[in-house]
């Protein structure tokens, strides 16, 4: 059977601590890498003009419509999805490469494992964080809104899932998480509100304390130790701040009309 050829794709902003380690990951396995770039004004586009690899500008979309965006660039049906902060393992490599010589299916997912300020998280819900990134973009697309994008298959695609670890270099410090908070609770709250939800002053006081339950406990975060104490808390913490400023969004709304 003649060996498929993949294009790999990455979304970038402002990627200058991640991206280098992300292409000579994908360069293994991919017959053409395309960056689409949000006007990074830090060495992100320097470093990736080291690979061969094909630029495109495209101001965000935001990431669904980007990444949908992105494959559609591609010179290749078969598509390998990466997001800047992801490495190939080695044993994910291989498994790719018999999936070009032998490609049985429309998709393929994989587990990802994540690195949270230098430790590697196996509970928490973090782990197997399964995903969808080799895929056939003709039965294929992102969806979702502003933020969560995810891949989805089209009715009647065939899905496979393959061995290896998609490397996830998360935070490298506990401030970055808590921008990466501030930001995606911003777009979250913002898209349910627009959706009209609303949620109970009930809702928003057990919201955390029931996430953090959740994590630490239920899915084992506390065998990560001191890591997964971390991410339980701020996590509960950001699910808090998600439905109060949703709640501060309808107040606001009240108060305007008056």
């Amino acid at each position: 059977m003649e060996v498929v050829k993949i294009s790999g794709v990455v979304i970038t902003y402002n990627e200058e601590k991640n991206i280098e380690r992300c292409l000579i990951s994908m360069l293994k396995v991919c017959d053409e890498i395309l960056i689409i770039d949000s006007n990074s004004v830090d060495k992100t586009i320097e470093i990736a003009q080291k690979y061969n690899v094909k630029i495109v500008e495209q101001s965000f979309l935001g990431y669904t419509k980007q990444k949908n965006f992105a494959i559609e660039q591609a010179s290749f049906d078969c598509i390998l999805s990466l997001d800047a902060d992801e490495v190939l393992s080695d044993k994910l490599v291989n498994s790719i490469l018999q999936v070009k010589s032998l490609w049985n299916f429309d998709g393929y997912e994989m587990n990802r494992l994540t690195n949270y300020c230098g430790k590697w998280v196996r509970h928490c819900g973090w782990y197997p964080d399964r995903k969808i990134r080799l895929f056939d973009r003709r039965k294929a697309s992102w969806i979702g809104g502003n933020l969560h994008e995810k891949m989805t298959m089209n009715t009647g695609a065939s899905l496979s899932r393959i061995k290896g670890d998609l490397l996830h270099y998360s935070y490298y410090t506990i401030d970055d998480h808590l921008k990466q908070v501030e930001k995606f609770t911003k777009i979250s709250s913002q898209e349910l509100f627009q959706k009209g939800y609303c949620p109970s002053c009930f809702k928003v006081a057990i919201s955390g304390p029931v996430k953090f339950f959740r994590d630490f406990i239920l899915k084992l975060g506390f065998l990560d130790g001191y890591t997964g104490f971390r991410i339980s808390f701020i996590s509960s913490f950001a699910t808090f701040l998600k439905y109060a400023r949703v709640k501060e969004l309808h107040h606001q709304q009240s108060n305007s009309k008056k």
